[in-house]
């Protein structure tokens, strides 16, 4: 009796067709701007299309891609990307083990107790392409992506088209997405990574510069 007690008061993790449906477009529900079509919403995922801005990783003059602190005059992360533009229809050529970060075509908003997991689907997983991310409760924004072709081809990628799924899963609680500190907010587009504002790479760079007696820099204005 208990069993079948605790089974009622436990609510449903995933979300399926009809419970997306019933918090899509409603107050502090899910919002997905432009939803091109209702299709896209099937029995447990939602797909969501490539979208037009692109950041391609190229090979820069620097040595090394810098992702410490500690070496900061050299191998900004800007320099190793370049932004290019596609419109709806036209398509993008990714090479081989080349990287792209991109964004999805919609801009979307989640409510405070659920969060996304993302995935590539099966036809643009079996070419080589692979995503794994989530979207934390409370974010809103055009969804960032990190492509990667793992193929030994190029690949021809259609701006629109649909390539990647989401699946929603609901929380026993609510969540303040802006109860921490935030590097992306409200994206429209892709943007390179920065470390400009990571604490923990700025206390490990204070205690780099102490364990080597290494001096800061002064600031020039």
């Amino acid at each position: 009796m208990w069993l079948k007690l605790l089974g009622k008061q436990q609510k449903k993790m995933y979300l399926c067709k009809q419970d997306i449906l019933n918090i899509l477009n409603k107050p502090d529900g899910l919002f997905i701007r432009p939803l091109l079509n209702l299709n896209q919403i099937s029995e447990l995922t939602i797909d969501f299309r490539l979208g037009f801005d692109f950041l391609v990783s190229i090979q820069g003059r620097e040595p090394f891609i810098n992702a410490s602190k500690n070496e900061d005059n050299v191998g900004q992360v800007s320099s190793f990307f370049q932004e290019t533009r596609r419109k709806l229809g036209e398509t993008f050529l990714l090479h081989p083990n080349q990287t792209v970060l991109t964004s999805s075509l919609e801009y979307i908003k989640l409510p405070s107790d659920i969060f996304a997991i993302l995935t590539m689907r099966s036809s643009y997983s079996r070419l080589g392409l692979n995503i794994s991310s989530i979207i934390q409760p409370g974010y809103s924004g055009c969804i960032s992506l990190e492509l990667t072709n793992n193929n030994n081809n190029p690949i021809n990628l259609t701006i629109g088209a649909c390539i990647f799924q989401v699946r929603l899963y609901r929380l026993n609680d609510k969540v303040n997405y802006f109860a921490k500190r935030r590097k992306y907010i409200c994206q429209v587009r892709p943007f390179v990574p920065t470390m400009d504002h990571d604490e923990d790479l700025e206390r490990l760079n204070i205690l780099w510069k102490k364990e080597n007696n290494v001096a800061s820099l002064p600031t020039i204005i």
